[in-house]
Parts: structure tokens; C-alpha cells; sequence
């Protein structure tokens, strides 16, 4: 789906243009946390208990997708690092005897820098997705 549709799609919703815009920033900051697998799932329980919009939630959730995550989260992480003062990190994998406490383990040296990262951008790209979907509700609903 489109981006336009998307915001089509949440300017229609009948809510007040605070909730909207707060419905799918919750769900920006939820798409580009390090909590990938359970990203919908979380989207969903938030609004939920948020007593949100899960629309609005959802597509805000679904701004990382399998096309746009890897940038995401690969400059994610690198924000990370540089706010960490860690150097560049290439860890060295032997794919031979790859098991998921090896994996865990080759991988650790990004992992801080991965969280940090990620819930940096995704807290930034939640502030301004409020503001500008604000903008666009409250000219839409007035």
C-alpha cells in the first residue's frame, strides 16, 4: 500500500486529530524498535490498552516492512555506535558452526548499539510523525 493511501486512510478515521496522531506515532516508535518478529502484536496490545486506534497503530507499526527495514535498522545501529563511541564492528562468523548461542554471541558486540539506536530514531521519527500527521488530521477533520 501506498503512502498516500496510508495517510488517506488515517485523515478518515473519526477521532480527534491528538489521538490519531498519537495512535500511529505509538505504532512508528513500535515498527522501528529492536522487537522485530512481534512488532504487529505489540502494535495491537498497545492500542488496546491505550484504548487507540489500531488502525492508526498498525500503520504507523507497518512503516518498517521487509523493504525498509534492513535501512532502518543498519542505520539505526550506526547512529547507535556513533552516539556510544564505539568504532566499526564486523564481527567475523564461521556460517560452518552456526547455532543461535553462536549467533548471539558473534552478534553482541552490535547489540547495545543496536537497541540504543533504535529506540533513538524510532523515538525522533515518532515526534515527528505526530506532528506532521497532526497537521494533516486537523486540516482534514478541522
Amino acid at each position: 500500500m501506498a503512502l498516500r493511501e496510508r495517510l488517506r486512510m488515517i485523515c478518515c478515521i473519526k477521532d480527534s486529530p491528538h489521538r490519531i496522531s498519537l495512535a500511529f506515532a505509538i505504532g512508528v516508535f513500535i515498527g522501528m524498535s529492536p522487537f522485530l518478529g512481534i512488532h504487529t502484536v505489540l502494535g495491537i496490545l498497545v492500542a488496546w490498552l491505550f484504548r487507540l486506534n489500531k488502525l492508526a497503530t498498525i500503520i504507523g507499526v507497518y512503516i518498517t516492512n521487509p523493504w525498509t527495514i534492513i535501512p532502518i535498522y543498519t542505520f539505526s545501529t550506526w547512529v547507535g555506535m556513533k552516539f556510544l563511541g564505539i568504532g566499526m564492528i564486523i564481527p567475523e562468523v564461521d556460517w560452518k558452526h552456526m547455532n543461535l548461542s553462536r549467533i548471539l554471541n558473534e552478534l553482541s558486540p552490535i547489540l547495545k548499539p543496536f537497541f540504543f539506536g533504535t529506540l533513538l530514531i524510532g523515538t525522533l521519527s515518532a515526534i515527528l510523525s505526530y506532528i506532521v500527521i497532526y497537521r494533516i488530521a486537523k486540516r482534514t477533520n478541522g
